[in-house]
């Protein structure tokens, strides 16, 4: 079973009312939530530890997780509010306004934190969680105490702007970085991962050279790559699709590589630090069709298995 540990919140879409005046609609959403929505869809054991508001939009929430066969076992409830993230679609590019303070999700701590069961074989990390304290320094520390016999994979999804100390925001994804077996991030978060090297190739090397065996690269409608243990380097190109927005898509993409390396029975720690060329493909190929699914509907939508 593969447990998602992160931000879960509602993201506010823009829409226009009848009367021609603008509004936003509150949809579930949230990184680390997206991605445990799409595996629970592609019929993977999933569960999502994130801390959850017991407000209106928490239930919300739940609801939602559960009609995607999410599990909720690991969710952390409290009485304080659910996090709003507003979101303004440029270009069919999402940027967004978050109202983050004193919520559900942000405020966990160590002391809040559950035991995996046996069952867990694989854990994901990503989002904005790993750069807002105290849930950063939180999710730290779980991965610290659980992610040594158990796949690890994460999703930096830079967010410096989140974080109150760049040099903290660093230091702690660094650690976290070395811990892991398989990291997915975009271009952009790459260069400002490893800004002292030139070029993709390098920086992705530099990535590998802290810890992870395997650094997955999404470059939109380039496709992506995938450097392996070896240093071989794999490429699949972008599916194509009519983009309405990118909301969700590095998401599902997560979700979709993921979801075939497990069903290969390749989503261990032994099996990745030795993975190769052609599993990878696989599951590169499976995470770009996913995506091109998500993006060609409004919002974070991901596909369930019987539409592929």
């Amino acid at each position: 079973m593969i447990l998602c540990c992160g931000e879960a919140l509602i993201d506010m879409i823009p829409t226009q009312t009848v009367t021609g005046q603008e509004a936003f609609v509150p949809h579930a959403g949230g990184a680390v939530f997206n991605t445990a929505i799409a595996l629970g869809r592609l019929g993977r054991p999933v569960q999502l530890l994130t801390g959850l508001s017991r407000d209106l939009f928490g239930k919300q929430l739940k609801e939602f997780l559960a009609t995607s066969q999410v599990g909720a076992d690991y969710l952390i409830q409290s009485s304080r509010p659910t996090t709003l993230a507003f979101v303004k679609l440029e270009n069919g590019h999402a940027k967004y306004a978050f109202y983050d303070e004193n919520t559900a999700g942000r405020m966990i701590e160590v002391s809040d934190l559950p035991q995996p069961g046996a069952d867990v074989s694989a854990l994901f990390f990503g989002g904005i969680s790993l750069a807002c304290e105290p849930c950063a320094d939180t999710y730290a520390a779980f991965l610290a105490q659980e992610g040594a016999g158990r796949a690890v994979m994460m999703d930096p999804n830079i967010r410096p702007g989140f974080a109150p100390d760049e040099v903290r925001y660093r230091e702690r994804l660094q650690r976290m970085l070395a811990q892991a077996d398989m990291v997915k991030v975009s271009d952009e978060d790459l260069a400002w991962i490893e800004p002292d090297h030139e070029g993709l190739e390098a920086q992705a090397r530099a990535l590998q050279a802290q810890g992870p065996a395997v650094v997955l690269v999404t470059r939109g409608a380039e496709g992506a790559l995938g450097l392996l243990p070896d240093g071989d380097i794999v490429t699949v190109a972008a599916e194509r699709a009519e983009v309405v927005d990118t909301v969700g898509a590095g998401d599902t993409f997560n979700a979709g590589v993921m979801a075939r390396l497990d069903e290969l029975g390749l989503l261990n720690k032994p099996a990745l630090r030795t993975l190769t060329a052609e599993p990878l493909a696989q599951a590169l190929a499976f995470g770009a069709k996913v995506a091109a699914i998500t993006v060609a509907r409004a919002g974070a939508n991901p596909p369930w298995a019987s539409e592929l």
